[in-house]
């Protein structure tokens, strides 16, 4: 079987450019970043799995009046398999805007096709984020039903919404509201993350925690600091702090991830007063913090009251903590059944030894894996993603669709 299903996704290069083409048409841009979100590239996506024979479509739509239609559409295929086993394959439809216009060789909705080297690629914006996994996934599905061949395992699409913003109105909407489509047992594979030779199966993520911090104080003239609590000497001592004790208790390393340790890290500050000589009584700044997932959030939270207390009274200053964003994850086994698969799967089409890995960043597979099912993150990418020109390798589309299908039969 897998000499038929290569080779029918060798011949099917003007099938992948003609979708690519049709999908980038459709800018699918959230509402938060100035677009109208993924209706009419959903309804375009169903109309053309139907003319191609892909019929067994369900639609989940999240109810959001900032978008047209007032929602944000989600989209499931299923093939059944010969088996009992199903597959995941979950890409998403937004994506990111152009950014500056002038930076690209050609309109960013409109694809352009290259035959030079790296080889032949289709340039436009989405095409690799997400549009190549997207892409492979139908081209894999394809060609089974078009040679009339049945997977071993049941593979469903789902083409999920808003992966750029968060996710609120995709999986993570999915799972809150219709989370009884997934069993413990399914297996899922996320075609959105990896690395330039496809060797990169990401089964793990960091904890993510973005904090603001606002400091009070009292203003005073600038030659007159004992009448006043300098908030910009507090904040700064606080996030001096945090950076460095926060580094040294949560210091432990996992060769897993790259860098192999957990992060905090002061970044963005806001102003405070506009002139030189005014002690500012308030001041604010944000960190970034990447936590490798043994460590629990509880005692990192705890950790930084503690902190927090000791800078308020040294300085006689008040301190409000406020998160915007707090994301855990459980981490895939790397013996999970879809990573043995992929570790398989990938050396037949590419030729190379995969191993696992773990992310300082944060995916959609996070959403299931902490309602207890295994997800792999993988693809082949240029990594050209929500950069001017980006691209995808038709190489890349056609060779992770082969990788896709082979997960099904084997």
């Amino acid at each position: 079987m897998k000499d038929k299903l290569f080779a029918w996704i060798d011949n099917a290069q003007s099938l992948a450019v003609e979708l690519e083409t049709e999908l980038t048409k459709r800018p699918a841009v959230s509402p938060e970043s100035g677009g109208e979100g993924e209706l009419d590239k959903c309804l375009f996506l169903e109309s053309w799995l139907k003319t191609h024979g892909i019929t067994n479509l369900e639609r989940y739509d999240a109810p959001d009046s900032t978008a047209k239609g007032g929602i944000r559409p989600n989209l499931i295929a299923t093939i059944p398999g010969s088996g009992d086993g199903r597959l995941w394959i979950m890409s998403h439809m937004d994506v990111v805007p152009p950014g500056e216009e002038k930076l690209w060789d050609n309109d960013p909705w409109t694809v352009m096709r290259k035959d030079d080297p790296p080889g032949a690629r289709l340039i436009g914006r989405g095409v690799e984020d997400n549009q190549q996994g997207l892409v492979a996934s139908v081209l894999a599905v394809l060609s089974f039903t078009k040679q009339g061949l049945k997977p071993n395992l049941t593979i469903k699409l789902l083409f999920a919404a808003d992966e750029e913003v968060g996710s609120a109105y995709g999986i993570e909407w999915l799972v809150n509201n219709h989370g009884a489509l997934f069993k413990k047992d399914d297996m899922v594979l996320v075609p959105d993350g990896g690395d330039i030779k496809g060797e990169f199966i990401e089964i793990s993520e960091k904890n993510i925690l973005w904090m603001r911090f606002a400091t009070r104080g009292r203003q005073a003239h600038g030659s007159r600091p004992d009448l006043g609590e300098n908030a910009f000497i507090a904040g700064s001592d606080l996030a001096v702090r945090l950076h460095h004790e926060l580094s040294a208790k949560f210091g432990d390393h996992d060769p897993l991830f790259d860098p192999d340790y957990s992060t905090f890290q002061p970044t963005k500050k806001e102003a405070n007063v506009p002139n030189i000589n005014t002690i500012p009584g308030e001041d604010v700044f944000y960190m970034d913090m990447r936590v490798l997932p043994r460590h629990s959030t509880e005692l990192l939270l705890a950790e930084i009251d503690r902190i927090k207390a000791e800078v308020e009274a040294k300085y006689r200053v008040t301190v409000t903590c406020s998160q915007i964003q707090l994301m855990q994850s459980t981490p895939t086994a790397a013996d999970a059944p879809i990573v043995k698969k992929l570790s398989t799967a990938i050396p037949e089409v590419y030729h190379v030894t995969p191993r696992p890995v773990g992310i300082g960043g944060g995916t959609v597979a996070a959403y299931l894996r902490n309602i207890g099912i295994d997800c792999a993150v993988w693809t082949k990418t240029q990594e050209t993603l929500h950069q001017p020109n980006e691209y995808a390798l038709l190489d890349n589309i056609l060779g992770d669709a082969k990788v896709m299908a082979l997960l099904a039969v084997n």
